[in-house]
């Protein structure tokens, strides 16, 4: 499983079979850089979280070009697929879909769930975790937007991610502090790579925070820098 980060919460997974593409919010963030055809070339399926701008991005264009099949919330397949996306696969909170090289389960995220069209809020159904699990590869969840909450225990003894991929911007978000408390109370994560943050001056700046609140641990915190991939293999 390679993993490469394109700032926010925008990452591109490539697994045996497949090439996942999940919130690729890509050339609208002020962060963006490189080569948009480099960055989606061989997607085979976009991943959304949720409906807000932030983590739709780029879809449209994503999933015309690449013929991806799109796999979010009922609301969110419904409402991008009058947007033109061919291909939409939905699921929700508690579900999992097969989809082929990987199955994707759904978990909730304390969060929410719009967009602003022709002046007017379009509610886009509940924000979701996702959890992507393939054949002899670790598995990985992404948070997505989310709060702190109780029942992500729940969610590592239905699933025991290895990777999380975990917000800590704040304000939209939970903060490192909260992060951490998430990551050694709740999970057993063999490795966490932090999101959503130094993307727009309301969000946290760094991952310092989250290293420090990690130090001593049993996790390794991969902090990626923009662009940057890291590469896993094996499974518990």
């Amino acid at each position: 499983m390679k993993i490469t980060w394109f700032g926010h919460s925008a990452f591109r997974v490539e697994l045996p079979g497949a090439v996942l593409l999940i919130d690729p919010f890509l050339k609208y963030q002020p962060a963006y850089a490189g080569n948009f055809e480099e960055m989606i070339a061989g997607c085979t399926h976009v991943l959304l979280t949720h409906g807000h701008e932030d983590h739709v991005g780029d879809t449209v264009e994503i999933c015309g070009a690449t013929g991806a099949e799109l796999v979010s919330s009922p609301e969110v397949c419904g409402w991008l697929a009058l947007q033109g996306v061919a291909k939409v696969n939905p699921g929700n909170i508690g579900g999992t879909i097969d989809c082929g090289a990987f199955k994707v389960s759904f978990t909730e995220a304390t969060h929410s769930s719009s967009m602003i069209v022709d002046g007017k809020m379009v509610y886009l159904g509940p924000a979701m975790g996702l959890v992507i699990r393939a054949e002899s590869q670790p598995t990985l969840y992404h948070m997505g937007d989310t709060g702190l909450f109780g029942d992500m225990a729940l969610i590592d003894e239905l699933y025991r991610p290895q990777i999380g991929i975990v917000p800590i911007g704040d304000r939209f978000t939970m903060d490192a502090r909260q992060a951490a408390i998430a990551c050694k109370r709740f999970f057993h994560f063999e490795t966490v790579i932090p999101a959503h943050y130094a993307t727009f001056p309301l969000l946290a700046a760094s991952a310092d925070e989250l290293v420090r609140e990690l130090a001593g641990a049993p996790v390794k915190v991969e902090v990626l820098a923009y662009g940057a991939s890291a590469e896993f293999s094996g499974v518990r």
